[in-house]
């Protein structure tokens, strides 16, 4: 909890407000804190079933698309359960409270212990995914839970907590452990919310991660997306089309996980732009990208009108008639060839759309310059895609990009928040390291709901001699 002094434009009747929940909250969660692991594992698995249950998760998407307008029905059905699954398969077995490890060595005994009360800001483009993540790992540590939904994002926020509650009753939880703030949500209530919780929790929009950041609360934010995927000339380009059309349309591309741009050596470019135009992609012409700029980015910044739309709607949106009817008027991705960087080549940023930049290279080092160029104006730190059979050249990428994630021969999005056939825990919420502005850079999972407590004791003397410690350095450098 902040020490700071409420913001000035807070009024009276919005602090009073958020501090009726917080103290709910926080005497939920003194009591929960108390019934021990079983509970804590019964109230993330609660939560994973109101999300999980076939019914109910379809009405979750069917509110989340109908009120936020964005993605569609069936892959938020898909990206509800899968994401969940995973995220109670990654917690299943850990021990999130007391002791949780001894080491007989180094005298040390760590203790988990819960951080309190968590205020959870989440986004329009995930509005039932991204909170059941957060709520899952906050109850697994022992913690309470306030959600700040996007305005948006509300309705599948609420209708969430109807559900979770309706699964507290069976295991006998408070209710009062998940609530949300009151609608209508303001800019200034979720402020006085950051402020009164013993941390914050962000994903979404730049601006909210700068107030979660600025709030005088410990708190984690999430980096921007804008995701380059390469393919080199080692590449199997039929299956690197495939993914990247998997990824790149799912969901319409809302995730920050998606493909913004491509960049392909010069030896299969042809051949790879081939390939994704048999998943459906079209690739447009001057004039057509012209027209389509124009639409996405009416007064230089991105229109709410394309946000989330699946590439038929945004080409009849732009007037692109040749486009809207390619395939059978079922274009999977419009492409558009780009070299330029930054406001001025605004599809070198992030489109929320299935809409991707492509890029051609006439070497892998110049690909990656390319990549370090997207990266300069806008998503460092997130993650590369690489499509190869070269294992050199994803270290080279680990050690020269400026990215927390080099996913290879994936489709990107799918797998850059965890998948059942890589490593990464099951996230929502990618850290961004300080490339991003972010002070983590992994995928936030249960850890960074916790506090840690460490008892030292007296075990045998280590002290070195200076010899031990220096002598490397002496012999090379003298004393």
């Amino acid at each position: 909890m902040s020490t700071q002094e409420p913001l000035r434009n807070t009024d009276a009747d919005t602090i009073s407000e958020v501090r009726a929940l917080v103290q709910r909250a926080r005497s939920a969660q003194t009591r929960y804190v108390e019934m021990g692991q079983t509970a804590m594992d019964d109230a993330a698995a609660a939560v994973g079933w109101a999300i999980m249950e076939p019914a109910r998760n379809r009405q979750l998407a069917e509110l989340s698309v109908r009120d936020t307008g964005v993605g569609n029905v069936e892959d938020k059905i898909r990206k509800n359960y899968r994401k969940t699954l995973g995220l109670l398969r990654d917690l299943q077995g850990v021990r999130t409270t007391g002791v949780i490890s001894e080491n007989a060595q180094t005298g040390i005994t760590e203790i988990a212990r819960a951080v309190g009360v968590v205020a959870a800001i989440t986004p329009s483009t995930n509005p039932a995914a991204t909170p059941a993540n957060k709520i899952i790992n906050a109850l697994k540590c022992g913690n309470a839970v306030i959600l700040a939904p996007s305005p948006k994002g509300l309705s599948t926020g609420r209708l969430l907590l109807d559900f979770i509650h309706a699964e507290f009753k069976k295991c006998g939880l408070s209710p009062d452990l998940v609530q949300a703030l009151p609608s209508p949500i303001s800019k200034a209530m979720t402020a006085e919310l950051m402020r009164q919780a013993d941390l914050v929790v962000a994903t979404g929009s730049a601006a909210n991660v700068r107030m979660a950041y600025t709030s005088g609360t410990p708190a984690f934010g999430v980096g921007v997306g804008n995701v380059a995927s390469m393919v080199d000339d080692s590449a199997d380009l039929a299956d690197a089309a495939q993914k990247i059309a998997q990824s790149k349309t799912f969901d319409n591309a809302t995730s920050c996980s998606s493909e913004n741009s491509l960049v392909v050596l010069d030896g299969v470019y042809d051949a790879m732009l081939r390939e994704l135009e048999a998943c459906g992609a079209v690739l447009l012409n001057a004039q057509e990208k012209e027209a389509l700029q124009e639409v996405m980015w009416p007064d230089g910044k991105l229109s709410g009108a394309v946000t989330g739309k699946d590439a038929a709607t945004i080409a009849r949106i732009a007037g692109l008639d040749r486009v809207a009817a390619a395939h059978q008027g079922h274009p999977t991705i419009l492409l558009v060839e780009e070299q330029g960087f930054g406001k001025e080549h605004p599809f070198s940023g992030e489109k929320l759309s299935p809409v991707l930049a492509v890029y051609r290279a006439k070497t892998f080092d110049q690909a990656c310059a390319t990549v370090r160029q997207v990266y300069e104006y806008m998503g460092a730190g997130h993650s590369v895609s690489l499509h190869s059979k070269n294992a050199d050249q994803a270290m080279s990428l680990g050690l020269h990009l400026p990215v927390a994630r080099v996913i290879v021969n994936q489709a990107h999005c799918l797998a850059t928040g965890g998948n059942f056939d890589n490593g990464l825990p099951f996230s929502l919420s990618m850290g961004c390291g300080t490339w991003g502005g972010n002070n983590f850079s992994e995928n936030m999972n249960y850890r960074h709901y916790l506090n840690t407590t460490r008892i030292a004791r007296v075990i045998a003397p280590n002290e070195p001699s200076q010899d031990q410690v220096l002598g490397d350095y002496f012999r090379k450098h003298g004393r």
